[in-house]
């Protein structure tokens, strides 16, 4: 999607970061244009690798407060999280030239699953759900976001100063908001309660939708997930709040593949009153992301009104959950 984070560089700075990066040049690019925050191009190196570059939007471009350094994070799961999926080349941060942050991948095979046509989709949300359970095996020392500065010894005091920062970004921003961020803030915490649950700080994706997770596609051949990717939105809290992306706009079935999956390679996923509000807490707070970030990408109206659409009514779902206890 176009987007004002997005940045554009001529083919001889594309080139030019290679060399620093990699230590060769570029013999062809083709920007990637799926991506809703960084630019990405899958470049074709003159040593003949393909590989994929990522490069956060420019240092005094003014983004989500939670979204400081997304590619630092991106960068810390690729080295620590057992999940399928490319090889971080190299990580530069801070660019001494262009400014910000990069990443440089080893280039993927397969097709991302949103673009590939007449897969069935249970048996590969059933291998999406092993995969989160492994994620979820990684533990941190702190809930939040580090890379941010959004975090807390709690994840319930972790996950009001997450919420309460979007909401200062929406004023910042003067992003209206369907309901009154006040009335947001009082719901969450009077339903907060129900975070202190969580005990560990796990690893959670929290953008896992079919455009993330590429696919085996072959004439004849069972699919397979291949990889999943763009950990730039990862924190560390509860597990659960991973299933809220792959029910974008919906709602979590026990009887889903993903649960199955996810159950079977030795996760947990609960469906009890607490979970349940925990569940909305989540679906609420990745509304008001949705809703938020538009402020400073400036999306074209006509991609981004189906999005904005789906947040303003998953948020007075989310809202009609919490008041319900």
């Amino acid at each position: 999607m176009e987007s004002r984070t997005k940045r554009r560089l001529a083919p001889a700075e594309l080139d030019a970061l290679a060399r620093r990066a990699l230590g060769t040049g570029v013999a062809s690019a083709a920007e990637l244009s799926d991506g809703f925050a960084n630019a990405v191009w899958r470049l074709t190196l003159t040593d003949g690798r393909e590989v994929v570059l990522k490069l956060s939007p420019p240092p005094e471009l003014e983004q989500l407060t939670y979204e400081r350094h997304l590619l630092r994070t991106e960068a810390m799961v690729y080295r620590t999280a057992p999940l399928p999926g490319p090889e971080l080349l190299h990580a530069g941060f801070d660019d001494p030239v262009l400014g910000g942050d990069y990443l440089v991948l080893s280039a993927l095979d397969g097709v991302a699953w949103n673009r590939a046509e007449r897969l069935p989709a249970g048996p590969l949300w059933h291998q999406v759900g092993a995969c989160m359970a492994r994620l979820h095996e990684v533990t941190g020392d702190v809930y939040g976001y580090p890379h941010a500065g959004l975090t807390g010894t709690t994840w319930r005091s972790a996950f009001l100063t997450m919420v309460r920062a979007v909401l200062g970004d929406a004023a910042r921003y003067a992003v209206p908001l369907p309901v009154p961020a006040e009335v947001v803030a009082s719901a969450v915490e009077a339903a907060s309660p129900a975070l202190d649950e969580v005990t560990v700080p796990h690893l959670v994706h929290f953008d896992i939708w079919p455009g993330n997770v590429f696919v085996s596609a072959a004439d004849g051949a069972v699919p397979r997930v291949r990889a999943i990717i763009d950990h730039e939105r990862a924190f560390w809290g509860d597990p659960l709040a991973d299933f809220v992306t792959p029910t974008i706009f919906g709602e979590l079935a026990e009887d889903a593949p993903i649960v199955a999956g996810y159950r079977e390679a030795g996760g947990t996923v609960p469906f009890d009153g607490a979970a349940r509000v925990r569940l909305a807490l989540y679906r609420l707070y990745l509304s008001l992301i949705l809703l938020v970030e538009n402020g400073p990408r400036r999306y074209p109206e006509e991609e981004y009104a189906p999005i904005r659409d789906g947040a303003v009514a998953d948020l007075a779902r989310a809202l009609d959950v919490l008041a319900a206890g």
